[in-house]
């Protein structure tokens, strides 16, 4: 073959997968849908053990997509057919700080820069969006990787090797952010009825800048590492805005917990085999990286359990049982979810305590004054929200644990809706528990932490009896394991707590001050925007807020508004959200719930601000 055939086939290859392609522009020439497959069948001829009679169609017809008739009870709202999406290009960073475009060919690419080209999305197919201003990129000073080198287990390919595993899991690259000089502003992605928010305005009760450092966050890079980003809804490309409900997994996740169960599976702890020290290696070593995530001492002061509605209950059922009595005082907050309100009015029942609760303004912000006033020397444990999960709030957690520690109150946070939000420090915190989910977190369900001090889990007894949590057993008495041991009876849930680490992995190389930067200019947006949709009223607008968005719209259920935009691919919870008290406090029994994550764009914003207006139109 000829260079210039050569050139072709580089091009043919990789727009391979563009539907209903005709014909294909190298830049010099306009190449004929024939002649493309003329040259892959050269191509692949020459290739050592190619049978000879072997021939490549022309380039396949796009998968034609699904749609669902909505339901009969749905708001039907009158739009234009999604188009369909050309092959993406993709912007690459590079380490000389120029950005390099490559079209990408599916087959070729690797899970963390795939998207399909047959599914259109509210990212843009060009990264970043041309409807954005540019931003100036100084040269990175940390190793940046092109999609080629990212360590990546490659959608639809083999497993990888233990090496390989290993190798990729304790990279430390960061090669989704590059300096730039100054925060990129917040332009609609596109051209919208909600207009950006002007710069020296600030609505009540609207977020701060916090003055994070700047990154450059490349979201739609990050989006290719969630599958199930691609999937269709009613027809619709998939805008998972139910993130305080549970985040979507990234495929090395999907991946370590396959790896886990091909290579890996077996119980842990007392085996003389391989496969028990590779599972008890992988299990504990999650557990040493949760220890370093939330910046414990210890990973003994680390507990798996199964979310954090376990953790509370084993706090309440084996510290509480021990330490609280008749008339003694349990403080909790307006804001709390159920699960940091029930276990403890179970324990109140049980022992004749008191449930005292701290109050909170129109805005959702806890007040300080008032929860001092509910303290006393009765006081034996203060348990609130690190954020609320109906409204958002960011509590002031440092100042509850000082305020509750001059009382000589145990203090517990919930950190299910903190944790992937922004950075955890348990020892600046100063808490003597804390819990979280790790599905809340991009892990897996059904496994969770318990975060506790050393001398508070030595004052706990055993909650539940059984293998693994005993030293030695006769028929006389069992001599049980020390802490985290003790609370970790049977078999756990060993593969998720592995995802679990991976997880924390993936958390770790993109950089939580990164991911809370990006997500709070993101909420601002978004915040600013629903303020703009004709009766739509904001529940929970504190100051310091993180990703939540609930709120109701006038003249409609809220099931009918969660129906609408479900019809447009749009997810969303409606409902109590566990949370009756904190909705109670503005009188409502339910609330819409947007909430945000990381892989959340503004252009998805735009698209539900956009339904929101089309459903108040034809109400």
């Amino acid at each position: 073959m000829s260079t210039s055939d050569l050139d072709k086939i580089d091009a043919a290859i990789a727009t391979a997968q563009a539907p209903g392609l005709e014909e294909l522009s190298t830049g010099e020439s306009i190449i004929p849908a024939a002649e493309i497959a003329r040259l892959a069948n050269e191509f692949f001829k020459a290739i050592p053990g190619t049978p000879p009679d072997a021939t490549l169609s022309a380039v396949p017809a796009p998968l034609s997509s699904v749609s669902f008739a909505p339901a009969a009870s749905a708001p039907v709202l009158a739009s234009a057919p999604a188009p369909i999406a050309s092959a993406p290009t993709t912007q690459i960073p590079s380490t000389t700080g120029l950005e390099l475009s490559r079209s990408v060919p599916f087959a070729e690419m690797p899970s963390a820069a795939y998207t399909s080209p047959q599914l259109p999305s509210f990212a843009s197919a060009q990264i970043p969006s041309p409807a954005r201003a540019a931003i100036p990129v100084s040269a990175p000073q940390s190793p940046s990787f092109g999609f080629e080198q990212i360590p990546s287990f490659g959608f639809g390919h083999a497993l990888p090797t233990e090496s390989d595993v290993r190798s990729a899991f304790n990279s430390g690259s960061g090669f989704y952010f590059l300096p730039v000089f100054q925060a990129a502003p917040l332009p609609a992605a596109n051209p919208s009825p909600v207009a950006s928010a002007p710069a020296t305005v600030q609505a009540p009760g609207s977020l701060p800048d916090l003055n994070l450092s700047a990154g450059f966050f490349d979201v739609h890079t990050i989006r290719r590492d969630f599958p199930i980003l691609r999937e269709r809804v009613n027809g619709r490309p998939l805008i998972w805005l139910d993130n305080a409900a549970t985040t979507q997994k990234p495929q090395s996740v999907i991946d370590r917990i396959s790896y886990f169960y091909e290579h890996e599976n077996s119980n842990i702890h007392r085996a003389a085999h391989e496969l028990a020290a590779r599972a008890t290696d992988a299990y504990e070593g999650a557990r040493d990286k949760i220890r370093r995530f939330v910046n414990a001492s210890s990973s003994k002061e680390i507990v798996f359990v199964r979310g954090a509605t376990e953790a509370i209950n084993l706090v309440a059922q084996s510290w509480g049982r021990r330490h609280i009595g008749k008339d003694d005082e349990i403080v909790i907050s307006h804001l709390e979810h159920h699960a940091n309100i029930v276990p403890w009015q179970m324990l109140c029942s049980e022992k004749g305590a008191r449930l005292r609760v701290i109050p909170i303004d129109d805005d959702g912000q806890i007040l300080l004054e008032e929860y001092e006033k509910l303290l006393s020397p009765r006081t034996r444990i203060v348990s609130v929200a690190g954020v609320s999960n109906a409204l958002g709030t960011v509590t002031p957690a440092r100042e509850i644990v000082q305020i509750g520690h001059r009382y000589g109150a145990r203090v517990l946070i919930d950190g299910a809706q903190a944790i992937s939000h922004m950075p955890v420090d348990v020892q600046a915190l100063d808490c003597d528990f804390y819990v979280f989910s790790g599905h809340k977190m991009f892990a897996p369900t059904g496994i969770g932490v318990l975060y506790g001090k050393p001398d508070a889990l030595a004052e706990m007894p055993p909650w539940q009896g059984g293998g693994n949590m005993i030293v030695d057993v006769t028929f006389e008495k069992t001599t049980y394991q020390p802490p985290p041991g003790r609370f970790e009876a049977g078999t756990g849930n060993i593969a998720d707590a592995v995802g679990l680490g991976a997880a924390i992995d993936y958390l770790e190389r993109l950089g939580m001050h990164n991911i809370a930067h990006y997500e709070h200019e993101l909420l601002k947006y978004g915040m600013e925007s629903l303020r703009r949709v004709p009766g739509l009223h904001l529940i929970g607008t504190a100051r310091e807020k993180a990703s939540v968005m609930s709120f109701v719209l006038e003249g409609y259920r809220n099931e009918d508004v969660g129906a609408a935009l479900n019809q447009e691919g749009i997810a969303v919870r409606t409902g109590h959200h566990c949370a009756q008290p904190s909705l109670c406090r503005y009188g409502l029994e339910t609330a819409v719930r947007p909430s945000l994550a990381l892989y959340n764009t503004h252009k998805e914003i735009d698209k539900l601000v956009d339904v929101l207006l089309r459903l108040k139109s034809v109400g």
